[in-house]
C-alpha cells in the first residue's frame, strides 16, 4: 500500500483495512513503522471528520449526577451550599474556579467541560 494523506471516506476505509492488516509487526519492521503512519493519519482524518463537541458544562454535570444516582443535595455537598446548585441550574450562577475543581475531582469530568463558557 502507498501511504498517503486520507482526503475521502474510501482512502480512510483502505487505510483502516491495511491498519488491521499490519498492526501486529514485528519491532523495527517496515510494517511496523508503516502501521504508525497509518495510525497518525487515521487519528488525523477521524478528529477532522468525527470530532464530538464537549457536552455543556451543566448537561455534563446532571449526566453525572444521573449515572451516580447522586441528587442535588449531593451536589450541595460537593459544592459546599444547596443554594449554589439551585442557582448553577437556573444559570443565574456560573462555575467558579473552586467550584470546577471540586466537580472535577469528585465527579471526574473533563476540565475542558467544565471551563467551557456558557450563557
Amino acid at each position: 500500500m502507498t501511504i498517503k494523506v486520507i482526503k475521502t471516506k474510501e482512502d480512510y476505509f483502505e487505510a483502516l483495512s491495511r491498519f488491521e492488516q499490519i498492526f501486529q509487526a514485528k519491532d523495527g519492521s517496515s510494517e511496523e513503522e508503516e502501521a504508525d503512519i497509518l495510525a497518525i493519519l487515521i487519528e488525523d482524518y477521524e478528529q477532522k471528520k468525527f470530532s464530538i463537541e464537549a457536552p455543556h458544562p451543566l448537561d455534563a454535570i446532571k449526566f453525572r449526577m444521573e449515572e451516580q444516582g447522586l441528587s442535588n443535595k449531593d451536589l450541595a455537598n460537593i459544592l459546599g451550599h444547596k443554594s449554589r446548585v439551585t442557582d448553577i441550574f437556573r444559570k443565574n450562577r456560573k462555575l467558579n474556579l473552586q467550584m470546577i475543581r471540586r466537580l472535577h475531582t469528585a465527579l471526574n469530568i473533563p476540565l475542558e467541560t467544565l471551563i467551557k463558557d456558557y450563557e
